[in-house]
């Protein structure tokens, strides 16, 4: 795969997370990626494995289900439009024909009453059984900095995940970079999104820019207000253990999550280590009601 290509559309896509309630119309991303229209759209697909515009309203419909089911004060139009529609009808629509329920009834719905998509891996569910017995750490509010990172894109969330990390090591040490520092995005909430499409980023904290971008590429994680969460255990006992944290403490906590994704800082990368546990800090980022 073109080196180039992938660098490029990396861009766009950190673009999009940047603020997805914007307008993100295709000629403006082409712009970003330096394509015409038309081969910009090819790559997009080539390069991500569905169309721009299938990713856009993806992305904007995870976290729409997010802020209906935690931010209860919020109207659906209200979400909708941080969403980045202007009406409820185009927004209702988008919904349903991405969950097949309206976001009203989305909201009604008790999704504890379904078992989530990651309970279908045996190890997953094991540990969901361990970890709800323990129950939820007390966080830390506090406001974090930006941080520069080189990363790695990932799709599916299971142990392929540690060919990414293995392909940043490999890079940081050609690059005689420090590897020490690293951090994991969670795009996706496995409570509705199945392990095969969650989006996550295997990154390391870097301080110079990366010169010749390529498989490996850079962004900044945003900063602002998050609640951190330390979480420890064995692999399987992750996604369950930030599961319980959106369904359980957000709703409870008087705030609400904002639309930069959750990461995690690993002080032991269950996806590196022999033992397969893991000792982190989870970063939940928040808005406050206003």
């Amino acid at each position: 795969m073109n080196s180039q290509h992938v660098s490029r559309i990396n861009d766009v896509i950190f673009y999009i997370h940047q603020d997805i309630s914007r307008d993100l119309p295709a000629a403006q991303l082409a712009e970003i990626a330096a394509y015409s229209e038309q081969h910009f759209h090819r790559i997009f697909k080539q390069i991500v494995g569905e169309p721009v515009h299938q990713y856009i309203r993806r992305t904007r419909m995870e976290y729409a289900a997010n802020q209906l089911m935690f931010d209860t004060a919020a109207s659906v139009l209200e979400i909708g439009n941080q969403c980045g529609f202007n009406s409820l009808s185009s927004f209702s629509r988008a919904f349903k024909t991405t969950f097949g329920m309206s976001p009203g009834e989305w909201r009604k719905h008790d999704i504890q009453q379904n078992d989530p998509p990651y309970l279908t891996d045996a190890e997953i569910a094991g540990g969901y059984a361990r970890v709800a017995k323990r129950g939820i750490p007390a966080p830390k509010v506090v406001d974090l900095p930006s941080r520069l990172v080189a990363y790695v894109r990932h799709t599916g969330y299971d142990r392929s995940i540690k060919n990414a990390w293995l392909l940043l090591q490999a890079w940081a040490s050609a690059e005689q970079r420090d590897f020490s520092v690293q951090y994991g995005l969670h795009h996706s909430n496995p409570a509705w999104v199945a392990l095969e499409k969650c989006r996550y980023v295997a990154c390391i904290e870097i301080d110079r820019p990366v010169q010749y971008r390529g498989a490996v590429n850079q962004l900044t994680i945003p900063g602002g207000p998050h609640a951190v969460f330390r979480l420890h255990g064995q692999y399987g006992e992750l996604l369950p253990q930030i599961s319980l944290i959106l369904e359980h403490w957000l709703p409870a906590s008087g705030l609400k999550m904002a639309a930069t994704p959750a990461y995690v800082h690993y002080f032991s990368n269950h996806f590196l280590a022999a033992d397969e546990h893991f000792e982190l800090d989870f970063f939940l980022p928040l808005q406050f009601y206003i």
